[in-house]
């Protein structure tokens, strides 16, 4: 073996480089990288970790904004809330136009009813406008409309009694009017609110909280607001006491406020993030096997010439070519309002053709409608429950109120309890098909399950609690004792309250939140159809028994208030009878053959 010397030696004979050839002598010695270069590789590096850095605080600022904006929606979708529940106040001037307007008590059911018809017939119109153009415009909207039908209201209020009741003030047609746009107004400003709670809280796992406190918010506004006006924008009595609620100043102070609401809402009532709910929910779709063909690879196909092929027809080439053309399609920024027109119109189609959501629609019909009767018509039953010559001991405000707290504590109650104990519900559990990947897992054997009591159980115990309430009513427990109103007015409250926040989120769980607006929307006319036909048995009820007494006796055909049992029991006993139908047609859609529970979707 050859010493290391002659190892360096022979590489220097021979040309070569030996690792220990580099010079001793510091004075011989050169830097293997130039100085310049050293230092343009350091700024190189430097710039790179600059731009990854400002990339990385350009997106946590975005994040941190839309956040803001997320939560700046959610906070004044609370305030449309809270100002958009006027109507529900409607008790506390509905006996002064009995007494000051002269106008009967179908008369005032007339435009209480058209006011529910205002507000729920144009629901899924209203819900179509959110879905496809954002919530601002429908609060926008609803500026509109409320503000033109309280100032008209207004004005014909203080025009006096019409020509029909031997007055001379504006026809009785022109306040129905007023109360439509009203009712409208009323659809419009809350939908818009609970849409974009709902769209943009809807996927996480407070879904039920985000939904409940704006419709609690709703339950509220009735309470305020007949404060205000019983307290503040009210007569004075010749003593300095407080009468009646001014109504000509009332229906201004109404116009004005609710006209604001509205077009602040505008600006910023925003659903964020929509492009990518939307693109999820169009790949889940696809992959979920309910989608026989996608229709972005029928465009593509027809755009090549390949559209009247079958697909199965196709090289396999040929068809990967289509696919990414289709892929292409779904990606290119001008097709992004198509995917949502065509995302959104598939889950309309799949709504209405499920059977369990006419099952859950008709429920809501039986209940709503009974419940709406009792609120627009307090301040009428309250005057029938004490003799004519005995002057009441409670007011129709301290009622409202007692419905509105008692329905917004059920309301939130409802809410973070169905957050907390129902069934963990995944985002896409409603598009499940055949094909997907859920369902061929469901073999496998179950994970562990903690307790969990589903939202179809708060909303059957709230149903029942709501019954109990017309029950007590109806027996006849309340007459002579006034006082016991306050029980009938919290169980209905609490029961009514419940129920118009458990059926939104169950829309959400069942069918998903990308198409809310019409699917809520549709659902919501019910109460329009349940509000009329009951606002027309009481109205019918109490008329008859204005005209008998609770002895029979005859009274003067021109004595329209009606005084006794007999001018609502028959009413609320066919309303808790209506209400324990409802019961039984839920318990249908969630355990019956074809049912939520069959279908494995945990609500």
């Amino acid at each position: 073996m050859s010493p290391p010397h002659s190892k360096r030696n022979s590489g220097l004979l021979h040309g070569g480089i030996d690792k220990l050839d580099y010079p001793d002598e510091p004075s011989l010695r050169r830097p293997l990288l130039v100085p310049n270069s050293i230092s343009n590789r350091q700024s190189q590096d430097s710039s790179f970790f600059d731009q990854v850095a400002e990339g990385i605080m350009e997106r946590d600022r975005e994040r941190l904004q839309r956040e803001a904006v997320r939560w700046l929606s959610f906070i004044w979708a609370i305030v449309n809330c809270l100002c958009a529940g006027s109507i529900t106040a409607y008790s506390l001037y509905g006996p002064l136009f009995q007494s000051r307007l002269h106008y009967t008590q179908f008369q005032v059911n007339i435009v209480s009813i058209t006011a529910e018809l205002g507000m729920y017939l144009p629901v899924p119109a209203f819900g179509y406008l959110c879905d496809r153009l954002g919530p601002g415009a429908p609060s926008a909207l609803s500026a509109v409309f409320f503000g033109s039908g309280y100032l008209l209201a207004a004005f014909a209020y203080q025009s006096g009694p019409p020509p029909s009741a031997g007055g001379t003030g504006w026809p009785f047609g022109v306040m129905v009017l007023a109360f439509v746009a009203v009712g409208m107004g009323t659809s419009c400003m809350y939908l818009s609110a609970v849409t974009t709670c709902a769209k943009n809280f809807g996927r996480g796992n407070a879904k039920g909280i985000a939904l409940a406190v704006p419709i609690a918010a709703f339950g509220l506004s009735g309470m305020w607001q007949s404060q205000v006006g019983s307290r503040l924008l009210c007569e004075k009595k010749p003593d300095g006491s407080r009468g009646d609620v001014n109504v000509f100043r009332f229906f201004l102070f109404l116009g004005i406020l609710l006209l604001c609401v509205g077009l602040i809402g505008f600006f910023t009532l925003q659903i964020m993030d929509e492009e990518e709910m939307i693109d999820d929910a169009v790949d889940e779709l696809e992959r979920s096997g309910l989608l026989a063909q996608d229709e972005f690879f029928t465009q593509a196909a027809s755009n090549h010439g390949y559209g009247t092929m079958e697909t199965h027809d196709l090289s396999d080439s040929t068809y990967d070519f289509l696919q990414s053309e289709a892929e292409r399609l779904k990606a290119h920024a001008e097709e992004e309002a198509r995917k949502k027109t065509w995302l959104l119109n598939e889950e309309t189609r799949r709504y209405m053709l499920d059977p369990t959501m006419w099952w859950l629609a008709a429920g809501f019909f039986l209940v709503t409608g009974p419940g709406e009767a009792f609120i627009n018509n307090l301040g009428t039953i309250i005057g029938t429950l004490s003799p004519p010559d005995v002057a009441a001991t409670t007011s129709p405000a301290t009622h409202v109120s007692i419905v509105a707290i008692t329905s917004t504590i059920a309301r939130l109650l409802t809410g973070t309890l169905s957050d907390i104990l129902a069934p963990v519900s995944p985002i896409h559990q409603h598009r499940r098909g055949p094909d997907s990947v859920e369902n061929s897992l469901s073999s496998l054997p179950p994970m562990p399950r903690r307790f969990s009591v589903s939202r179809i159980t708060f909303l059957l115990a709230f149903a029942f609690i709501l019954s109990l309430g017309q029950l007590l009513l109806a027996s006849g427990w309340v007459q002579n004792h006034d006082s016991r109103f306050a029980v009938v007015s919290a169980l209905i409250g609490a029961g009514y309250g419940a129920v118009f926040s458990l059926t939104p989120i169950v829309v959400s769980v069942v069918w998903g939140v990308e198409n809310f607006g019409t699917n809520w929307g549709i659902l919501a006319m019910t109460p329009a159809a349940g509000a009329t036909i009951w606002g027309a048995v009481y109205a019918t009820v109490y008329q008859k028994g204005a005209s008998n007494g609770e002895s029979g006796i005859e009274r003067d055909p021109q004595d329209v208030l009606c005084h006794g049992k007999s001018c609502y029991a028959p009413t609320f006993w066919a309303m808790a009878v209506s209400v324990w139908m409802a019961m039984g047609l839920w318990a249908w859609a969630w355990r019956g053959p074809g049912g939520w529970k069959k279908r494995g979707v945990a609500v």
